[in-house]
């Protein structure tokens, strides 16, 4: 599957994470903003990943911006995001 055009999901409230997703022809690039980077920021673009590839998605850009979102609150997001970059 492919990402059609640009979508958005979540908000930068504490414990969420700000998802956009673009059309993308290199592989899965992700941008990763947030507090805890140091500490999660590996784990964070794991989940990100793996959760697009069980969704079928190989090419796209990610922004993430993260508020300490839990791993569950970053699936459900990427879900959305990709629902909605996937209408036409």
């Amino acid at each position: 599957m492919t990402i059609n055009k640009i979508s958005r999901c979540g908000t930068l409230e504490s414990n969420d994470i700000f998802i956009i997703l673009a059309p993308g022809e290199n592989g899965i690039e992700i941008e990763l903003e947030s507090s805890v980077e140091k500490q999660f920021g590996n784990h964070i673009k794991k989940v990100i990943t793996e959760k697009l590839l069980d969704l079928g998605i190989k090419n796209v850009q990610v922004q993430a911006q993260d508020k300490g979102a839990l791993d569950f609150t970053i699936r459900a997001r990427i879900e959305t995001a990709v629902n909605r970059g996937l209408a036409k």
